[in-house]
This record gives C-alpha cells, sequence and structure tokens, in this order.
C-alpha cells in the first residue's frame, strides 16, 4: 500500500501504485499515475495528465504537470510522462505538453535535476543527465543522454543539446550543442571536447583523439564541414562517435540560425 501524510490531498481517481510515499501537503490530481517506489515529500504538486514511473524522488516544492507557459495553449489534454529513478530537488518544475508536436514533454531514466530549475513545454529529456541549479530550458529543447548543464544555464527553444555535452555555469544557449563538446559563453561556442565525461563513461582514447581532432577542425581550423570529413576520413578517423557528431553539425547548419529542428522555419 501507499502510504500518505495527513493533509494531502489526492484525488480519488489517481492511480497510486505501491511502496509509494506521499507526504504532508501534496496535492494529486484526478489524471495522475504514480509508479512503485516513489516518494514525494511535502508540498509536491501533480496536476494534469502525468505519469510518472518507479522509484522516482521528488523534494518539496516541486510541480509536475503544470499547464505550458505558451499563449496558444487552449486547455487540451496534453501530457507529461517521466520514466524511472528520477531526483526532481526543491521546487522543480516540468510543465506538459502544447498540442504544437505530439502533445507530450517526455522525461526519461536516472535523471538529476537540481534545485528551481525547469523544463518547458515539449521538451524531450533523455536519461543520465543532470540540470543544476536554476537551469531553465525553453519549449521544445531536446536534451539528449548524458549531457549536464552547470548552473543557472538558459537554453533556447527548439534548441538540441547533444549526448555527453557540457554546458558552462550562466551560459545563454541560442544554438545546438554538439555531442561530446564542452560549451560555454553568450551565447555559447564549443570550446573543446568534454574530456571527463568521455573517460567516465569509458570511451576509447582512440575515440577521444579522434573527437579532439574533429573539434579542432570544426572550430579552431574552421575549414568547414565537408573538408574537415575528408580529412578525418583520410586520417582514419572517421569513427562512430565523429560520424554522429559530424551528422549532427550537418542537421545545424540545414536549420533556423544554429538550430536543426528548426528546419522546417528556414529560408
Amino acid at each position: 500500500m501507499a502510504s500518505v501524510a495527513e493533509h494531502a490531498v489526492i484525488d480519488s481517481r489517481a492511480e497510486i501504485d505501491v511502496d509509494v510515499e506521499i507526504g504532508p501537503f501534496c496535492v494529486i490530481g484526478p489524471h495522475a499515475r504514480i509508479g512503485r517506489g516513489c516518494r514525494l515529500e511535502n508540498n509536491v504538486t501533480i496536476m494534469g495528465h502525468v505519469t510518472l514511473g518507479e522509484h522516482n524522488h521528488l523534494f518539496p516544492g516541486v510541480v509536475i504537470g503544470g499547464e505550458p507557459q505558451d499563449l496558444s495553449y487552449r486547455g487540451s489534454e496534453t501530457r507529461v510522462v517521466i520514466g524511472d529513478h528520477n531526483t526532481f530537488r526543491e521546487c522543480v518544475t516540468v510543465n506538459r505538453a502544447t498540442e504544437k508536436e505530439d502533445g507530450v514533454t517526455t522525461v526519461g531514466d536516472r535523471n538529476y535535476f537540481m534545485a528551481c530549475s525547469h523544463i518547458a513545454h515539449d521538451c524531450r529529456i533523455g536519461s543520465h543527465i543532470i540540470i543544476a541549479n536554476g537551469g531553465l530550458l525553453g519549449g521544445h529543447v531536446h536534451v539528449q543522454d548524458h549531457a549536464s548543464l552547470s548552473g543557472g544555464v538558459a537554453v533556447h527553444h527548439y534548441t538540441t543539446v547533444g549526448s555527453y555535452s557540457f554546458v558552462s555555469g550562466l551560459s545563454r544557449v541560442l544554438h545546438d550543442v554538439p555531442p561530446f563538446m564542452l560549451v560555454e559563453g553568450h551565447p555559447t561556442k564549443p570550446r573543446c571536447i568534454n574530456v571527463v565525461a568521455l573517460k567516465r563513461n569509458n570511451f576509447s582514447p582512440e575515440a577521444i583523439r579522434c573527437l579532439a581532432e574533429a573539434h579542432r577542425l570544426l572550430y579552431r581550423a574552421r575549414v568547414g564541414l565537408d573538408h574537415a570529413r575528408e580529412i578525418l576520413r583520410s586520417n582514419g578517423h572517421l569513427l562512430p562517435q565523429v560520424i554522429e557528431l559530424l551528422s549532427f553539425v550537418q542537421a545545424q547548419h540545414e536549420g533556423q540560425p544554429g538550430r536543426g529542428r528548426e528546419r522546417r522555419r528556414a529560408a
């Protein structure tokens, strides 16, 4: 059975699995589904159509499923779907989607969202991601697996943050963040490869060397994407990780300035 503290308000239509702990002054709406082993501290609010997977930990003041902060929204039954083993620290907010894409804001597994971070409508958040205190994601942002955003980072809507990337604190992210890169600035620019994350995740020394060479050609020598690809091919550096990076950059170039997913708006 679920453990429910005094003064929690839970709609009778909500679906609460076994071994769920719900603290005092939590408010759970009628369309919530909360998986086994979840722990909701005090003053957590779940509203709208929200599916919360298993073993998630929500700290005080978290709000999941609030209406999208989008003036076009007219009250449709859009959703939030969250996976397993995520941590939402104090006052994190996750908004449900609009109808501009598929009507769902998604969060994967084993993510850590620090205090006062915000995930806006229609975002797609992968797994093993860290967003530090005060990180702000605009609408329709995609964050790929194993990315890390440091404190106070603000991400422009429709931006994609690539896998194994790192965004330095207080950065302004207007453009897509390429995978495997460390970026910082106002706006951000790739400064080097995210070697710490690559080593921690057991990337081979050869893959790290090849990615470093790809970064040098693209962002220091600035030889251009096609020329960089030919140089990397001729030197035997086109490993799968490098191909992934080049494909990401190609899509980025095809989109609205710096954002590959805004391709439909490009001239």
